[in-house]
């Protein structure tokens, strides 16, 4: 039956009712003893925030190792960017899978030992990626001679037609064992699958967690709560970077092979380093993030000063209106069958907020851009600047991230310290993102000059520019040699110009061993003594002028875009009724990782792909890995699909601004409309108005008279 008015109570009713609110904790509150410290409730609540934090380091690290080790998969499993960006995207497959029944049906049961189980999940994927290697054989990259450790002589590196057999070897008999046994399981499906697990245990730690501390802390510190909780998140991913680049510098085949006979370097396209070693790492670490949430109660009391923010007819209210009664009954009964007829018509009621709805599609086009850019940013800088992967990682790790936690923290504090309304987070969050898309427009200045290679991207004579692939391998220096041309084995000329092979520079004779072999007698640098030296060329000039530029550009653009994060998260869950909150938050996860964690890494890698001027080839057959990319397309294609994707994104985020305006300017409308002399007036009002509504109809959701500044309040 509607109520229609709000019944007086004296004090001492008040206190018996907030007693009663708080049945686990009756020895500490009671009607006669008044009501005790909350202390046990403020420790509980540091001891989930530490818990929570620990998880969200655990998870962000494995995640941004998995991305660091993009290029070491690839060279591993010998498979292009697309694919990597599949198995990227299948953690996201993990989170489609569940999070919206995990988010629904998880706040309404034990949520910290949800996020436990969750935790455990994780860890059990991290060790199932980590497994191909152990059953794998030993990794063989592609040479086009065989090294002789024991001797100072080698074969010949270019064998003429009757020479044949003496390459065949190295390059067709020794890799054809085993064939038939690889081609029938690709060894890259564990890490697909074990990717795939981690994306369901990750599924409730955020949506669950993140309302656990909503709905349990003071409102003045949940914003900076939930920014320490994020910056943790973003700290892990320090670690995780940082981990990959130590595992990138250690041979894949540590200990089991000599290192001496290994003739190419980290900085080598074929290089891979033990990628698995870091996951063992990551497994274990999540492992232990998980011990916590066992020990962590179901639900806290709320906190006195919380309850002491109301009026005695407020206090009254809350008593009578089931509109509040989830917020603080965590501990009722629940029906399953219940729940579960109640899912659409929730949802439905969800995806009816014009402001939440915007939100949903503008964060969808960012985090294509965001997840694209993030995930082959290492790469780029690998490829286009000519950095090691170990490097590549190192930087990311102590340079770009940090910049992103200090933001992210920043604009925790800042929401804090000025307590921006709703409309104020919303225009920080756009202007901050603005700045930083203009900022980033610079990148496309920071160009740098494709490497110096004979017969792709320069003709054999050093001065003709190709971007072709074999029909200009071959030259009258090389043309007595009978050259593989599908082998990479780069040597450096003592012209500055780096050959695929040494068969294809024309050597003659080679002397040495691994990295110090010496190839003499090169028809095809015609300079000097006419050598070459194993590996390319490191002569790009420009690129180690412009590389520092562009560091602290990503440094600066990183810090700045990533101010508006935590306010633009709290948008997020102040733009929705508290009992929405968790099924808000879970569905948004869902749909932005659907819509962009998943086909982002995939056509972002599929356009990188396109950029490739040599492929390397399996030894079964088949094309592999890419080895050498036109960088000046690269650039391109990545930054634009990453600028491009966000400009698209600004549009929608200006309808968005006017749509809360208006929407915020009709509620002070309704307000003044109904006498309501002050702000608790008129949320009285309107929830009275919307707990009508929800009695006149049961069957439909209460969206009537939302307001995101009452429910920021309230």
């Amino acid at each position: 039956m509607p109520r229609n008015c709000i019944r007086e109570t004296s004090p001492k009713e008040n206190e018996i009712f907030l007693w009663k609110m708080d049945p686990p904790n009756k020895e500490r509150r009671s009607p006669e003893n008044g009501p005790s410290s909350a202390r046990p409730c403020c420790s509980s609540l540091k001891m989930f925030l530490v818990a929570l934090s620990f998880a969200y380091f655990a998870k962000a690290l494995s995640g941004s190792y998995m991305k660091s080790t993009i290029t070491q998969l690839e060279r591993r499993f010998d498979i292009p960017s697309y694919l990597i960006g599949v198995i990227d995207g299948s953690f996201e497959i993990g989170n489609l899978l569940v999070i919206a029944f995990v988010s629904y049906f998880g706040a309404k049961l034990h949520r910290p030992k949800i996020i436990a189980i969750g935790c455990l999940l994780m860890s059990l994927g991290t060790f199932l990626i980590a497994l191909p290697h152990f059953i794998i054989g030993r990794y063989k990259f592609e040479t086009s001679i065989r090294s002789s450790v024991n001797s100072s002589s080698n074969l010949s590196p270019c064998p003429v037609s009757s020479g044949v057999p003496a390459t065949a070897p190295s390059t067709t008999a020794g890799p054809s064992s085993g064939c038939e046994h690889e081609s029938r399981l690709s060894m890259w499906i564990y890490v697909f699958l074990g990717n795939i697990l981690r994306g369901i245990g990750e599924t409730p730690v955020q949506p669950l967690g993140i309302s656990y501390i909503d709905d349990h802390a003071l409102e003045e510190n949940a914003a900076f709560y939930i920014g320490c909780v994020q910056t943790i998140s973003v700290i892990g991913p320090v670690f995780g970077y940082l981990l990959g680049s130590v595992c990138a510098k250690i041979y894949v085949d540590i200990g089991f092979v000599n290192m001496e006979s290994i003739s190419i370097t980290p900085g080598d396209a074929r290089w891979v380093g033990a990628w698995w070693l870091g996951y063992l790492i990551a497994g274990f670490i999540t492992l232990l993030s998980a011990v916590p949430f066992w020990f962590l109660p179901k639900s806290l009391p709320l906190p006195e000063r919380r309850l002491a923010k109301y009026s005695p007819e407020q206090t009254s209210f809350i008593k009578d209106s089931p509109l509040l009664e989830h917020k603080y009954q965590a501990d009722e009964p629940t029906n399953f069958l219940e729940m579960a007829k109640d899912f659409l018509p929730t949802l439905r009621s969800l995806l009816g907020n014009p402001v939440y709805f915007l939100y949903l599609c503008v964060t969808i086009i960012q985090f294509n851009s965001l997840i694209g850019m993030v995930t082959y940013k290492p790469k780029y800088i690998e490829q286009h600047y000519g950095q090691s992967a170990s490097k590549a990682n190192f930087l990311m790790g102590v340079i770009n991230i940090p910049a992103v936690a200090l933001g992210m923290f920043s604009g925790g504090v800042i929401m804090k310290k000025f307590k921006l309304s709703i409309m104020g987070a919303a225009k920080f969050a756009l202007g901050t993102s603005l700045l930083g898309y203009f900022l980033s427009l610079f990148f496309f200045a920071m160009g740098c000059e494709n490497a110096s290679v004979a017969g792709i991207t320069r003709s054999y004579n050093g001065t003709e520019s190709l971007y072709k692939e074999d029909k200009y391998l071959l030259a009258s220096c090389n043309a007595i040699c009978d050259c593989p041309r599908t082998n990479w084995d780069p040597v450096c000329g003592e012209n500055g110009l780096t050959y695929i092979s040494p068969c294809l520079a024309g050597c003659r004779t080679s002397h040495g061993s691994g990295m110090d072999t010496v190839f003499e007698q090169c028809s095809c640098v015609a300079v000097g003594n006419h050598t070459a030296s194993a590996g390319q060329c490191n002569n790009r000039d420009s690129c180690h002028r412009v590389f520092p530029y562009f560091l602290a550009l990503s440094v600066i653009t990183s810090f700045i875009i990533s101010l508006g994060g935590t306010p633009g998260y709290m948008l997020l869950i102040r733009c929705i009724r508290p009992q929405l909150k968790s099924l808000a938050l879970g569905f948004h996860t869902l749909t932005t990782r659907t819509l962009a964690g998943i086909p982002a890494p995939i056509y972002f890698g599929a356009i990188i792909d396109t950029t490739c001027l040599k492929w390397g080839h399996k030894k079964c057959g088949g094309r592999g890995a890419c080895r050498i990319y036109n960088t000046t397309a690269y650039r391109i294609a990545y930054l634009g699909l990453t600028l491009g994707l966000r400009t698209a994104s600004f549009f929608l985020c200006f309808l968005g601004l006017v749509v809360l305006r208006r929407h915020i300017q009709r509620q002070e409308r309704n307000t003044l409309a109904n006498g309501g002399t002050g702000a608790v007036a008129g949320e009285l009002q309107a929830l009275r108005k919307e707990e009508n509504n929800s009695c006149n109809s049961e069957q439909c959701p209460r969206t009537a008279d939302y307001d995101p500044e009452r429910e920021t309040r309230l």
